[in-house]
């Protein structure tokens, strides 16, 4: 093993003998390890939000026909840096009546929800966080930790718009969970395996491919969860002045838009993770740091798609957005896992041709038959008249 082919691995080993080297204890030893990984993944996982910020301001800057960041330091880099010591240097201002505990607890619930999540991520063939056997059911109940962070801050605000938006937000979250989690049980089903480095291991044909229509609910899903647009409904600012985080200030708000910025990235990680192979690749296995290459160009391809979506598309009302979930997603995503649960059985697991064959037709029918009864549904339903009456007129 050598630094060029696998780099995490090799400062691990040579980190772990010269710790072993003062004398510490086998028990000393692996605590040590363990703590040094966390403090470095979640250091890493907090400075890599700063460049995001560059990407999605530069990003949305090209969306709209303008140049984005472009006066501090090159292409704009360094304005992120400028915005971070600015934040630093504001005064931390606590309303009077706000319930001390969980208005100061909020904003490190939103940033420690995601940061959380990377702790069970495979990021090559040889390194990840821990590899516990229950992974997908950690992240799911994870995700709760940030529901709690929002409800937390709209409660400890003793503001009644920041109330009303963690109401909103956190139903939002709560409903779209449904559909997310029972999807997630069809990568299970296929690798039978809840851990992530099995579900990983086990695509030698990606999820994606076996089921498109469970992976495109779990893409909705996971922006839903986000709360961005076209689901930004704790943001709709003419309504209830821009939510959850109206009464923050200063570093503490910052922490909100941390946990933006690097939630959106993570549920990237989390989608390559679970229907694009994660780190599998060509010659990842051998060479290690080929794994990072290919887990990171999935998630930079999927983070780019749901900033296009974020920056295209309009923002739904509550009443479209719980429809869509109740009405569309769920029953799509229940429908898929029982077909294919079944198939899955039916399918012989020796035969990768008949399967993804047959995977695809029963996709492509689940597809063409759901579009065809919403659109008849639709079809019925009466078009809403704007002016029943005749519109009075001024006569002589």
């Amino acid at each position: 093993m050598s630094f060029i082919t696998d780099p995490v691995a090799f400062l691990a080993n040579w980190l772990q003998g010269l710790l072993a080297g003062w004398g510490l204890s086998a028990e000393w030893l692996n605590f040590l390890m363990l703590l040094i990984g966390a403090v470095v993944l979640a250091l890493l996982a907090l400075f890599w939000t700063i460049f995001l910020i560059w990407v999605e301001r530069k990003g949305i800057g090209r969306f709209q026909e303008r140049p984005g960041p472009n006066r501090v330091g090159p292409f704009g880099l360094f304005q992120p840096f400028a915005d971070m010591l600015k934040i630093f240097t504001k005064e931390l201002i606590t309303p009077k009546g706000v319930d001390w505990v969980p208005y100061n607890l909020a904003p490190v619930l939103i940033v420690a929800s995601t940061i959380m999540i990377w702790a069970v991520l495979p990021f090559n063939s040889t390194t990840s966080g821990t590899n516990i056997s229950i992974g997908i059911l950690f992240v799911v109940a994870i995700g709760s930790l940030g529901e709690m962070g929002v409800i937390f801050g709209g409660w400890g605000s003793n503001n009644k718009y920041a109330l009303l938006g963690s109401f909103r937000v956190l139903a939002q979250l709560i409903s779209y969970e449904v559909p997310m989690v029972l999807v997630l049980l069809i990568p299970v089903m296929l690798s039978g395996s809840m851990a992530l480095n099995e579900v990983v291991n086990s695509q030698h044909i990606w999820n994606i491919v076996l089921a498109p229509v469970a992976g495109l609910i779990y893409f909705i899903c996971l922006m839903a969860e986000n709360s961005r647009a076209p689901f930004d409904l704790a943001e709709a600012d003419s309504e209830i002045v821009a939510g959850v985080n109206i009464e923050y200030s200063g570093l503490k708000f910052g922490f909100f838009y941390v946990g933006d910025f690097l939630h959106a990235f993570t549920m990237a990680l989390l989608f390559a993770t679970v229907f694009l192979g994660g780190w599998r690749g060509p010659y990842a296995e051998q060479y290690p740091i080929l794994g990072f290459v290919y887990y990171f160009l999935k998630t930079w391809v999927v983070y780019f798609v749901n900033l296009w979506m974020r920056f295209s598309l309009p923002r739904f009302r509550i009443d479209q957005m719980m429809a869509f979930n109740w009405k569309i997603l769920t029953p799509m995503a229940l429908v898929i896992l029982m077909t294919t649960a079944l198939l899955d059985k039916l399918l012989p697991a020796g035969q990768p041709i008949l399967r993804v064959g047959g995977f695809l037709v029963l996709n492509v029918i689940l597809l063409v038959g759901i579009s065809l009864l919403l659109s008849k549904l639709l079809s019925r339903r009466p078009r809403p008249v704007v002016a029943p009456t005749p519109r009075p007129v001024a006569r002589r």
